[in-house]
């Protein structure tokens, strides 16, 4: 069995690899750019970019299983490359946006839904991790409240359903090493809806930070991140954001079920990155 995770240098690939490697299971690791990767011993790295099919074929090589991160644009090719290279299980990493009655017309679902729908009419049993919320979105305000003790939000009381990347990683390892669990379709969060202050009130806690919230405008945030996040994605994030302003979203107890332990709340993964706020 050799598993081939992409993305590798990101949080969930990342540990992912090592979750794979200590439970004795053959892991390669893959990444557009795997110089430099900071992996587990023993475990080797390969160059899979998903925007260049050209690099499939050679990550692809023996593989049984793939962890797979949600790239539309050459989609297909990976499929029938991973067909005709015998995988018999991909596991995608989605988003439960695509379960919005809008997400053919959602920015943030689209794509997601390319990649399911693509992997569901293909030959290949495919598994869809569908998180809500990213823990890690937070790290967005390290540099604010590094330098200035401030960040600006147009809706500081929109609630999250934020999820430690050691759970979805967890959740992948269980529907990899478990074959019971393949071929299904699992929405995780986070054991709690949070909202933007209470998040940055618990970064301001394990950091000893006295850290204010700005509520601005739309328009002022959206050119305050100008350089950083294009225009329509901004306007797509800003609808969201506005449809949970004061109102908790629903979470589920997947994480539980598929690893037998509650997932890690907010306050734990702000513990576990106050180092990412402090430097």
């Amino acid at each position: 069995m050799t598993i081939l995770v992409t993305g590798s240098r990101g949080g969930v690939g990342r540990s992912l690899v090592a979750l794979l490697r200590s439970q004795g299971l053959g892991v390669r690791a893959a990444s557009s750019n795997p110089g430099g990767l900071d992996l587990p011993a023993g475990v080797p790295a390969v160059t899979c970019d998903l925007t260049d099919p050209g690099t499939f074929a050679t990550a692809l090589k023996d593989v049984t299983s793939v962890f797979l991160y949600a790239e539309p644009s050459h989609i297909a090719s990976f499929v029938e490359q991973a067909a005709a290279a015998g995988v018999g299980h991909i596991v995608l990493l989605s988003t439960s946006s695509v379960l919005g009655p809008t997400a053919d017309d959602d920015l943030i679902a689209r794509s997601h839904l390319q990649v399911e729908r693509a992997l569901a009419a293909s030959p290949i049993e495919s598994t869809f991790l569908r998180p809500g919320s990213f823990a890690s979105n937070a790290l967005q305000w390290s540099w604010a409240i590094g330098s200035t003790g401030a960040v600006n939000l147009p809706y500081p009381d929109s609630h999250t359903d934020p999820i430690h990347e050691a759970d979805i990683a967890e959740a992948a390892l269980a529907v990899l090493a478990g074959p019971r669990l393949s071929g299904g379709e699992y929405t995780l969060t986070g054991p709690e809806s949070v909202t933007f202050r209470e998040q940055i009130g618990h970064i301001a806690r394990v950091t000893g930070r006295s850290v204010t919230v700005n509520e601005v405008s739309r328009d002022a945030w959206k050119a305050e991140m100008a350089d950083y996040v294009p225009a329509d994605f901004a306007d797509a994030l800003l609808d969201m954001w506005r449809s949970t302003d004061g109102s908790p979203v629903e979470t589920t107890r997947t994480v539980e079920e598929l690893t037998g332990h509650p997932a890690r709340g907010f306050a734990l993964w702000a513990e576990d990155h106050s180092g990412d706020f402090t430097s």
